[in-house]
């Protein structure tokens, strides 16, 4: 499949400007006002995502062998990079603190406020079906590896599987896949609450992406900093349209599927950070420069992919 040129500045300006406008609104929000970002990162954590989550499980109009053959798929591809940047990391000698950093600087995308806009703007209706379904594994992984890997920057082993049952989208995925799986249904009160929550969490986290914007700081964190953003914007797609032929992606949800992998660092990651003190100002760096470098990875990706 071949990239018309042409059509470069099209794709960028449909598919990605707005994504990088609305977090525009946030950076200049944090310029002006001085906003923590804190407080709005712990709203979406711990009420926004659930909601998001459960809602993405119990409306999703996919059948269930396609439900887990994209989450598995998209779990071993997380996986693999995991172990790809660890074997990258060790041989640079990189301290611990800077280890987890790294790790979720390389393996968590922003899949949510940032591949799921992308994605439909791209392909489509079916194409965003795919693609949440590849946000949930990427959420579900990054909260529950990622707060392994976050809370082993400075704590235990022990600790950190403690901090796992304080993860409120956990219990959201439980209770989702019980529901998509009975059919059962919430009554319309409580579905409505979920709705407004769950539609509220990608503005929020765009916002939240401008913010975090404003924290970012790489002094002194150069080589870490290029290996979590190499992995992310480069390997990382290129190890999933590897991967495709083997798991049989095909059409739109391979379409979905590499998009999703191309995407830069997931906000998420800088609340993780930040909640376990896991160099956080080197994981906010990693998402401000993989968005900022993004356009020049995924404007081709997007016309290689056929958008």
């Amino acid at each position: 499949m071949s990239i018309d040129l042409g059509n470069l500045l099209p794709i960028f300006s449909n598919n990605l400007l707005p994504i990088f406008l609305a977090a525009g609104a946030g950076y200049l929000l944090s310029r002006t006002l001085h906003v923590n970002p804190r407080g709005l990162a712990q709203v979406i954590f711990y009420i926004l995502s659930p909601c998001l989550i459960f809602n993405l499980l119990v409306k999703n109009q996919l059948g269930n062998g396609e439900v887990f053959s994209i989450m598995l798929i998209a779990s071993v591809f997380i996986l693999i990079m995991g172990a790809l940047t660890w074997m990258m990391g060790k041989a640079l000698r990189l301290p611990r603190s800077q280890m987890a950093a790294v790790l979720l600087g390389s393996m968590f995308m922003n899949a949510g406020n940032y591949g799921m806009p992308v994605a439909l703007f791209a392909f489509g209706e079916t194409a965003l079906s795919y693609a949440s379904l590849f946000f949930i594994a990427d959420a579900v992984m990054a909260y529950s590896l990622g707060v392994l890997i976050a809370s082993m920057g400075k704590a235990n082993l022990r600790q950190a599987i403690t901090n796992l049952f304080k993860i409120p989208t956990i219990y959201a995925l439980i209770l989702g896949m019980v529901f998509m799986q009975t059919g059962w249904q919430t009554p319309t009160y409580v579905q409505r609450t979920i709705d407004l929550l769950g539609d509220a969490s990608i503005p929020a986290m765009l916002v939240l992406l401008g913010l975090q914007f404003h924290q970012a700081d790489w002094r002194g964190k150069l080589k870490p900093l290029a290996l979590a953003s190499g992995m992310r914007l480069v390997i990382s797609p290129l190890l999933l349209l590897l991967l495709a032929p083997i798991f049989g992606l095909s059409g739109i949800a391979r379409q979905a599927s590499v998009l999703q992998a191309g995407m830069p660092t997931a906000v998420l990651t800088t609340t993780l950070a930040a909640e376990f003190d896991s160099e956080p100002s080197l994981v906010a760096a990693t998402v401000f420069i993989t968005t900022l470098l993004s356009p020049l990875t995924l404007t081709p990706l997007l016309a290689y992919l056929g958008a």
